[in-house]
């Protein structure tokens, strides 16, 4: 649901009810992951979708009853078998399951504040639960960094187990679902919760002023990344060259340093380096390498790389540190432009954070990637389970 923040913010603050039916499991293979949700208002439009369309109508169809009739919260699941192949079902082959939730502003107070922090970039996250005792489901909790949780579950330990679950998940930046119930002693029946997060735009910075960089911040940007290009000649580092970039005029190593030592980096930026000159690139790449950021990429020819790593050994960096480094940067796309380049090296990117080969998918490799789901354990007591009644 967070994924559709600024349109939702509009039908909090109008006072329309809707409903979202939002992904709370994939098994096999499926268009969409956990969290993605399709939305009918009152109104009768309709955001988002769950599956790509090939059951977005049947749950559309589901929205507009509940929307007309009962709204308590109900779940659903889409799945192909020879029944449904040619009626509702995934096409590509997974399974789906849904809650769908009637939401109306008027008597959920956490709910436009949660949308408003998710339309302007703060971290939020907002815990459900999807799966579990019929009087606690679509339950939800309002999850902020270092803030008590908003909204309740039902009980004051459940609030606070499912928070610190919530705070786990917000701090990777990550989307998913946790179990919590009978093996951790909270309650007599296990539950599961969605945690949506919502956290700032991962950092892409660009170094060296190039046309590369140019093309390379407009992918960034188009993929959800803040960019920022940097570069110590203030003549080519200018607003106006990089229109979809912040644009930093200081010496490389020294900018990013400075963005290190004031956190405002973490596990999800990544830093391309296409200065192509020894006394930018070598202090850079010496300092990114031993920062614990995504990936680490470096523009040059063969040449230009096995030279880098003598001079990067000579500054003390090892085979860990070294191992990090993808140059020349980018994948083999045959690119020629600026703008081929930078597909390529966003390419790499992508492939990078989600454990891609890389490789044809005509070659049979999977196209949807299982979502895990994890457990995630709290160091949290638990002086009493809970106790519920369907």
């Amino acid at each position: 649901m967070l994924e559709l923040a600024d349109q939702l913010l509009e039908r909090a603050r109008a006072g329309t009810p809707f409903v979202a039916a939002t992904v709370t499991g994939v098994h096999g293979s499926a268009p969409r992951q956990p969290g993605s949700s399709l939305v009918v208002d009152a109104d009768g439009a309709v955001l988002g979708n769950v599956s790509g369309g090939c059951v977005d109508s049947a749950v559309h169809e589901a929205c507009q009853q509940m929307l007309a009739g009962d709204p308590e919260p109900q779940s659903l699941r889409f799945g192909y078998t020879d029944a449904d192949a040619i009626g509702v079902g995934l096409t590509c082959g997974g399974t789906i399951e849904l809650l769908l939730r009637h939401h109306d502003p008027a008597v959920e107070p956490e709910l436009e504040p949660a949308l408003v922090d998710a339309t302007e970039g703060e971290a939020v996250a907002v815990a459900t639960i999807v799966r579990g005792p019929s009087t606690h489901l679509g339950r939800t909790i309002v999850v902020r960094p270092g803030l008590p949780g908003t909204g309740t579950l039902g009980d004051s330990l459940l609030d606070r187990v499912a928070g610190a679950h919530a705070a786990d998940l917000l701090h990777a930046g990550r989307t998913g679902t946790v179990e919590i119930g009978v093996a951790d002693s909270y309650c007599t029946e296990p539950m599961t919760l969605l945690v949506e997060c919502n956290v700032p735009a991962p950092r892409m910075l660009v170094f060296g002023a190039i046309d590369h960089a140019a093309a390379l911040a407009s992918v960034g940007a188009f993929l959800g990344y803040r960019v920022t290009v940097c570069d110590a000649r203030s003549t080519f580092a200018t607003p106006e060259r990089f229109p979809d970039a912040e644009v930093v005029v200081d010496w490389p190593h020294r900018y990013l340093q400075a963005q290190a030592d004031a956190g405002l980096l973490d596990g999800r930026a990544v830093v391309c380096v296409l200065t192509h000159d020894p006394k930018f690139d070598l202090p850079l790449l010496t300092a990114a390498l031993r920062m614990p950021v995504a990936y680490v990429g470096a523009m040059g020819s063969r040449r230009t790389h096995q030279d880098r790593l003598t001079r990067l050994r000579e500054a003390g960096l090892g085979d860990h540190e070294l191992g990090r480094l993808r140059s020349p940067i980018g994948l083999d796309l045959g690119a020629r432009t600026p703008q081929e380049t930078a597909l390529s090296i966003a390419a790499e990117i992508v492939g990078d954070r989600h454990g891609g080969t890389g490789v044809p998918l005509s070659t049979g490799v999977p196209i949807h990637r299982g979502v895990v789901h994890q457990r995630v354990h709290q160091n949290v007591p638990a002086p009493r389970p809970l106790t519920h009644s369907n």
